[in-house]
This record gives C-alpha cells, sequence and structure tokens, in this order.
C-alpha cells in the first residue's frame, strides 16, 4: 500500500476502482449565492408528502379545515409570535399544501435573540411543529414532502400577483392537477 503525504494529510491512497460511485446529486433549490435571512418578502410553498389530502377540502371555492389543517393553520400563525424577525401576510392552507408569504425584517431587532434567523430556519421550525401536532393526534404517516419552494418577492408587481396567487387558490382549486375532482 502507498502513503501519500499531501492532499490527503497521509491516508493510504485508495486505488480508483474501490471508489463508491456518485449519485446522483439533488438540483439545488436555492439561489446560489443569496442569504436567506436577509430583509425581504418569500413566497413559500410547502406541499404534503406524495400530495396527501391532509388538511381538508374545498368546497364551493372556500378551505375547509380538519383537525390537521387547523393546526397547520395555528402553527403558521404562532410563527410570528416565536421569531421576533418574521411578519407573516397572506397565506393559505390547501388540501395538500400550504402557501404563504413570509418577511423577514431584522433592523429593529438585531440585539434580540431569535428562534430562527433564516427562511430555512422558519421552515424547518414550522414544518417540525405541525408534524408534532398531528402526531399527537394519531397521525403516524410522512407529513410533509422533503424541502420547500421559495421564490424572492423582488418588487410591488412580484408581490402583488403573488398575493393574488395565493388568495385565489381556494377558488381554483377545482383546476389544481393534484384535485381527483378537477374540472
Amino acid at each position: 500500500m502507498k502513503i501519500i503525504v499531501g492532499a490527503n494529510c497521509g491516508s493510504p491512497e485508495i486505488p480508483a476502482e474501490h471508489n463508491p460511485p456518485k449519485f446522483p446529486s439533488r438540483k439545488a433549490m436555492r439561489l446560489k449565492g443569496y442569504d436567506y435571512s436577509w430583509d425581504g418578502a418569500y413566497f413559500i410553498t410547502i406541499c404534503c408528502h406524495e400530495k396527501r389530502h391532509l388538511f381538508g377540502y374545498v368546497t364551493e371555492g372556500k378551505m375547509i379545515l380538519n383537525q390537521y389543517g387547523k393546526i397547520a393553520q395555528a402553527e403558521w400563525q404562532r410563527t410570528q409570535d416565536l421569531r421576533k424577525n418574521v411578519f407573516l401576510d397572506s397565506y393559505v392552507v390547501m388540501p395538500n399544501h400550504f402557501h404563504a408569504i413570509l418577511i423577514i425584517k431584522t433592523e429593529d431587532n438585531a440585539h434580540v435573540p431569535q428562534i430562527a434567523s433564516t427562511v430555512g430556519d422558519v421552515m424547518k421550525g414550522y414544518k417540525q411543529a405541525v408534524t408534532i401536532g398531528m402526531r399527537s393526534l394519531g397521525y403516524s404517516g410522512k407529513v410533509w414532502q422533503r424541502g420547500y419552494y421559495d421564490h424572492i418577492i423582488r418588487n410591488i408587481c412580484d408581490y402583488d400577483a403573488t398575493m393574488a396567487y395565493i388568495t385565489n387558490n381556494p377558488q381554483n382549486w377545482s383546476k389544481d392537477q393534484h384535485n381527483p375532482e378537477r374540472k
């Protein structure tokens, strides 16, 4: 066995034929080089595991929350109380997903310790809290898909369009590809 000193710090050289195969890497979901703790508005979407309808149903363009949907809503509303740098704007809990505008503003609270300082921290905490709440009611399956979708809202036109999308989501449920009663 040959020992090489240098980049591998004296570890034995491993022949190429013994290197494990490389697994395909997942596509990065976040904007490269962007700091998600920066002040800004973010459009967030989280989907239920396997797009399962866990949170209720839509009837006549209105979302009717079940016990799990009420947990998802209550935990989102609690987010702002737990995190002084987070402000909640429009949101909607749908049967199999959740949309929200999340605003991070740190300048007024720079000296206040935070539970969560980035969009990712907020999403992780929210998903955990909803899962724990659902488990306390006996749900044993997976609640969420891995990760979440985010979009950095860059201007007032983008904000207005995102707000309209969230507000109209229950009315547009009849056209959603994951609605089993899609028209």
